[in-house]
């Protein structure tokens, strides 16, 4: 009995002696003791929080002699107190904020400002953890901003648009935004370099006023909607009321005079039109099942699909603000041909099917080809060729294509027996000659990559009327091709109209080359914003979107080697 009293009494004075140790050691003293304690191949940690840097918070106080921060005389400075708005403000970048330690910070700021009331004091322990947290916050944030939270890498669906990133020297950027008291600023010159950025970073506030909007709204949940045929304007249907309402919570509509609720009257085709156009359809009036589709969207989707297309931007590299460079963004069904910051062509494009999706890529445009011949690959052949030929065995001359060997060599059509061919086994290339009904058309523009992806005239034109244009097996067909080949070889002037078009009608095809490499860049947008306060969304034609949403709102990865 004695023994236990003896180890109670002991254990009870190593306690307070320790407090009060703790107590006497300066802040310095804490934080580079909680820096240097834990063991290296562990990641650091502050209480039960773990840090999300262990290289550069440790550069960063040890520059500093491990001095406090984010303290003057035991007080938060205002850098401080703006730190922390910042990490409320990151959800507007589509980030989380909680993943910066923004409980623990809000909890410790709170025990301050009750401390100064007659509260419970701080210990020189807890202001450590605060400093360190504060540190740890802007580091990690730093590299989200500037680098993506999401590593592409690791997603299913390849990202294949490489970036050469600079070292971020966060410890010496942190350092001087502290000096100067520009901690706003130091972050905001992290975010991508596209003015789009920003623009895109107002539409998701207005888009959080609107969750809170509809928080407050009291159809809330919002049903969703189910379409049996279209609504055309002066038609009475029973989702009429719910598509109105919908429309006013949007600012679509304003509040007018209704004189039969189930009515699709004229004002409300107005307010319609305007949700078509922020999606990407047709504005003829029509509610079909693209119209019932963007009004089924509640603020907290648009949320998520703004969040995952701000990600994307902070993966692109900077090169995209070269003087000149084709953008296609497949979502969009659109290629634009910028020079200088000024977009000389837009044209409309067909893209790969769900099953064939067009993949996201960088890669360097650098010769057109006339008249090209169409060299058909063996999954084609296999599945839509042969067994066309089968069927009828004038469809190679039909549709002027001829039979090869692995040589070159021309093989005639009828000294196949058609019946015994095996797709699977066919030892011959198919290939389809120049002319108006070429698979790729008149003229197709080559930039070499691992996908073998080209963009190219097709003959079917009438494509380009249909809204979802997700029709090809990869590649891009593009509405304007001689508009394109004509700023193409704008460098040229001896490449007139009159000599474009005749080249596009050669009886084997030419190969042009360009005077210089143009940057060409496949990506898949589904939110982006214009200068003049709109933004816009598209359908997630090849289900991208959620992956990396999940990955946006997945807590922190386990060591982030920063």
């Amino acid at each position: 009995m004695k023994f236990l009293l003896f180890v109670f009494v002991s254990f009870i004075s190593f306690f307070v002696q320790a407090q009060q140790e703790t107590e006497e050691n300066g802040i310095d003293f804490l934080i580079r003791n909680q820096l240097e304690m834990d063991d290296p191949t562990l990641r650091k940690r502050v209480g039960g929080t773990v840090l999300f840097s262990s290289v550069v918070i440790q550069k960063f106080y040890q520059e500093r002699e491990f001095h406090p921060a984010w303290l003057e005389s035991k007080k938060l400075t205002e850098r401080a107190y703006e730190m922390r708005y910042e990490i409320q403000q990151s959800k507007f970048d589509g980030l989380n904020p909680y993943d910066y330690h923004l409980d623990r910070i809000n909890y410790f700021f709170d025990r301050i400002e009750k401390s100064r009331n007659g509260g419970q004091a701080i210990t020189n322990q807890e202001f450590a953890n605060i400093d360190l947290l504060l540190t740890d916050a802007y580091i990690m944030l730093s590299s989200h901003l500037y680098l993506g939270k999401v590593d592409p890498e690791n997603l299913k669906t390849a990202w294949n648009i490489q970036r050469t990133a600079p070292e971020l020297k966060i410890d010496q950027r942190l350092g001087k935004a502290l000096q100067e008291g520009s901690i706003r600023k130091s972050l905001e010159e992290l975010y991508p370099s596209f003015t789009v950025y920003k623009r895109m970073r107002d539409g998701l506030r207005e888009l959080f006023d609107y969750q809170e909007k509809y928080a407050q709204d009291p159809s809330r949940p919002w049903k969703a909607l189910k379409l049996d045929k279209s609504i055309k304007p002066g038609d009475t249907h029973n989702l009429i009321p719910d598509v109105r309402s919908r429309l006013l919570f949007w600012g679509f509509l304003e509040t007018y005079g209704v004189e039969n609720e189930r009515v699709y009257d004229s004002v409300m085709v107005a307010g319609v039109k305007k949700l078509q156009y922020r999606h990407g359809m047709e504005q003829d009036g029509v509610i079909g099942q693209g119209t019932i589709q963007a009004i089924n969207q509640t603020p907290e989707n648009l949320i998520a699909t703004a969040s995952v297309n701000m990600e994307r931007l902070r993966w692109l590299p900077d090169s995209l603000k070269e003087n000149e460079l084709i953008l296609v963004n497949t979502a969009n069904f659109q290629l634009d041909f910028i020079s200088r910051r000024d977009t000389l062509l837009s044209s409309k494009v067909i893209v790969g099917k769900s099953i064939h999706s067009t993949p996201q890529f960088s890669a360097m445009m650098s010769y057109i080809v006339f008249s090209p011949t169409w060299t058909v690959p063996n999954s084609i052949a296999r599945n839509e060729i042969i067994p066309a030929v089968k069927r009828n065995h004038n469809y190679l001359k039909q549709n002027n294509m001829k039979i090869l060997t692995a040589s070159g060599v021309e093989v005639p059509s009828s000294s196949i027996d058609w019946a015994k061919v095996n797709p699977r086994t066919f030892p011959y290339i198919i290939r389809q000659e120049p002319g108006e009904n070429n698979a790729l058309g008149l003229v197709k523009f080559m930039f070499p990559n691992k996908h073998s992806v080209y963009i190219h005239d097709t003959p079917a034109r009438s494509l380009f009327d249909r809204e979802d244009r997700a029709l090809s097996h990869g590649c891009i067909r593009i509405q304007k091709p001689f508009e394109f080949a004509k700023l193409l070889l704008s460098f040229d002037p001896s490449w007139t109209d009159e000599k474009i078009r005749e080249n596009m009608h050669l009886p084997k095809e030419k190969i042009v080359m360009l005077d210089r490499k143009i940057p060409v860049v496949v990506l898949y947008l589904t939110y982006w914003a214009n200068n003049k306060g709109d933004y816009f969304f598209r359908r997630d034609i090849y289900s991208r979107d959620a992956e990396i949403y999940k990955s946006l709102r997945e807590g922190r990865i386990s060591k982030s080697g920063v």
